[in-house]
């Protein structure tokens, strides 16, 4: 597939699986004509794994290194087996596979093929083809098969392996599909048996009598194992091609087989552990898929792959599910293929849509990802496909040695862990207040905070039970003198906190010093600041706030209030009104008629005295003035004269 720049070909650990089975859907929208021999499309979905009794003990099965990489059990499936332990030996098989397919069908050019040219090869035929990804109103949807399995459900444990054997993982492949790879796997994974050389045949592995596809002679040295893997494959392909066109002449056979041998090396190279073709008829029409099973190399946990593909695939829709065999990510996704026009059958390129889904599963090693993947150019058939490749998910089961990967991301995979259903942690015990004190370090001194004047008290724990009942235990004061210290045996439990007094004021601004008479007026030296249980303001000794709340004072500090109200001094009069005072008291100490002063300019008012009562009821004499002595007149007379 063309992949983005962030997950690119070289970048991309699943490119090349990805790449076979688009190279999987050219074949079958070329090669499949209605001579077709198909299945029934009940034979994909009429079997269910779980109902088989092997279905969970899919490690008792002998297959590989003793038996082989894949087998098909009656009523069950095709069993798939693949591990990390078994690399292969790499030997290419191409070449052999070739020649042996066209002796057996006599030669002849294969389609698109020059018949003297001489040579056979996967690029002849353009292949492998890349797709591209297709618009996203193509997408299918995520069909409902897919979506169940976002539900939780249980998980498996991985089957212990001896150590050296590595990661391994088992799979049921549904009935329907036609393997395109051999049931023993490339050379060196399984043990085979090697069958007997004919005479004249090179014992190194090549024929003496026969020329090699490529021009030469077939002979180069080849081990025995390789020589039977080659064997084995080509009577496989020659199978596959008799079951899918049993009602054709031997061309289209030949042609079929000769194809998919092109590309044996293609597939080991990308680590393609299975691929296959399905052929189905579905209400009196035919019906194709392609489906590729692979593992990479790739160390991301399942939730940091999950973003990567939906990050750099934003035309795809992207799940995270849990199997039965731990998480997984699932893909669903658009794309477009080629249709070479050399495998064509009017020889003109074309290209065909096709629905795909992509399931990446981690194994238990931490760095090792199993890739699944399903594709098909008939939309309407996308949910049977769906549900079989939701069956095939569900049959994933794992097997590990217990040794990571070297360079995983982490020492415990991520995937051995998520996939191992682990249980929930006890909760620990409560202790005791006699545990609690027992424990905690006796040269460790509870820190006190600084705070207000106020009562010690102890809030009560979440767990306090007022009705449980106390122990009668003696209070020990503490050092402090202000709280009792917990006993021994059991003291009181909660968190000592104070109680403000009855006078405190939340109100009062920090800084100022108190000046009450039952403290001191000033703050003595070094003593610690005190506290503003609000947080309103700072005082000057306080850092400042880092938040940007409150604002330090700025300016001189504010002055303290006054103890004691100040005494306000007597009004002292003006100096007019006492000259007018002594004038009238001249005038009247020397009687007779006295000489008024002249008027001078403005407006006469009268200036109360001091001890002047703006609230005094007028008319009341004021009874708290003495009353003043009559003065004694010689010659005054009785104003009534009783006797006249």
């Amino acid at each position: 597939m063309t992949q983005d720049v962030q997950f690119s070909v070289e970048a991309n650990p699943f490119a090349a699986a990805e790449q076979v089975c688009a190279t999987l859907g050219t074949l079958t929208d070329a090669l499949f004509d209605q001579h077709t021999s198909r299945h029934p499309a009940a034979s994909l979905s009429a079997l269910r794994t779980a109902e088989h009794p092997a279905a969970e003990a899919l490690f008792a099965l002998p297959l590989a290194p003793n038996g082989p990489v894949h087998t098909a059990l009656d009523r069950l499936g095709t069993v798939t087996t693949a591990g990390t332990g078994r690399p292969g030996t790499g030997a290419r098989l191409t070449d052999r596979v070739v020649t042996a397919l066209q002796a057996r069908y006599g030669g002849g050019a294969v389609r698109g093929a020059i018949a003297d040219r001489g040579t056979t090869s996967a690029a002849l035929f353009q292949l492998p083809v890349t797709g591209e990804f297709a618009d996203a109103k193509l997408r299918p949807p995520f069909a409902p098969a897919l979506a169940a399995l976002a539900a939780g459900q249980q998980t498996r444990q991985p089957v212990e392996l001896p150590t050296g054997a590595g990661a391994e993982v088992r799979l049921v492949v549904p009935p329907g599909f036609h393997s395109l790879t051999s049931p023993g796997g490339p050379p060196g994974v399984s043990a085979r048996t090697v069958p007997p050389l004919p005479d004249g045949a090179d014992r190194t592995g090549g024929s003496a009598t026969g020329g090699s596809a490529s021009g030469g002679s077939a002979s180069g040295g080849s081990a025995p194992a390789t020589v039977a893997a080659a064997d084995e494959l080509a009577r496989h392909l020659a199978e596959v091609a008799e079951e899918l066109f049993s009602a054709t002449g031997p061309e289209p056979r030949r042609d079929f087989a000769v194809i998919s041998a092109t590309l044996a090396d293609l597939i080991r190279d990308a680590g393609v552990v299975y691929a296959g073709v399905c052929a189905l008829e579905l209400d009196d029409r035919a019906s194709d898929a392609a489906l590729v099973v692979s593992l990479a190399r790739h160390p991301l946990p399942i939730t940091a792959l999950a973003t990567e593909l939906a990050t750099v695939r934003r035309h795809a829709e992207v799940w995270t599910v849990l199997l039965p065999a731990g998480p997984a990510a699932v893909l669903v996704e658009g794309r477009t293929v080629p249709v070479p026009g050399p495998l064509a059958a009017d020889g003109q390129r074309r290209w065909v849509v096709t629905s795909a889904v992509q399931a990446f599963v981690p194994l238990p090693d931490g760095g090792t990802v199993l890739c699944a993947q399903l594709s098909t150019a008939r939309p309407e058939d996308w949910e049977l496909y769906t549900e079989a490749f939701a069956e095939l998910l569900k049959s994933i089961q794992f097997g590990w040695d217990g040794v990571p990967v070297p360079g995983a991301a982490a020492a415990v995979p991520a995937a051995a862990v998520s996939s191992v259903p682990t249980p929930a942690p006890a909760p620990a015990p409560t202790p005791s207040p006699a545990a609690a004190v027992e424990e905690a370090p006796a040269e460790a001194p509870e820190e006190r905070p600084v705070h207000l004047r106020g009562t010690p008290v102890r809030v009560p724990p979440a767990d306090f039970n007022p009705f449980a009942p106390v122990a009668e235990t003696p209070e020990v004061p503490a050092a402090g003198g202000d709280q009792a210290a917990p006993d021994a045996e059991g003291g009181p439990k909660g968190t000592p906190v104070m109680v403000p007094p009855p006078d405190f004021n939340p109100f009062a601004m920090g800084g100022v010093p108190d000046v009450s008479g039952d403290a001191p007026a000033t703050r003595p030296a070094g003593a610690a600041p005190v506290a503003d249980p609000f947080g309103t303001t700072v005082a000057a000794e306080q850092k400042a706030d880092p938040f940007g709340t409150t604002l330090p004072s700025q300016g001189p500090a504010v002055p303290p209030p006054p103890s004691t109200p100040p005494v306000i001094p007597a009004q002292a009069p003006p100096a007019a009104a006492a000259a007018a005072a002594a004038a009238a008291e001249r005038s009247s100490g020397q009687g007779g008629d006295a000489e008024e002063p002249a008027p001078g300019k403005g407006t006469p008012v009268m200036v109360p005295p001091p001890d002047f009562n703006p609230f005094a009821i007028g008319g009341l004499p004021d009874l708290s003035a003495p009353e003043p002595e009559p003065a004694e007149e010689a010659d005054a007379e009785p104003q009534n004269r009783p006797f006249g």
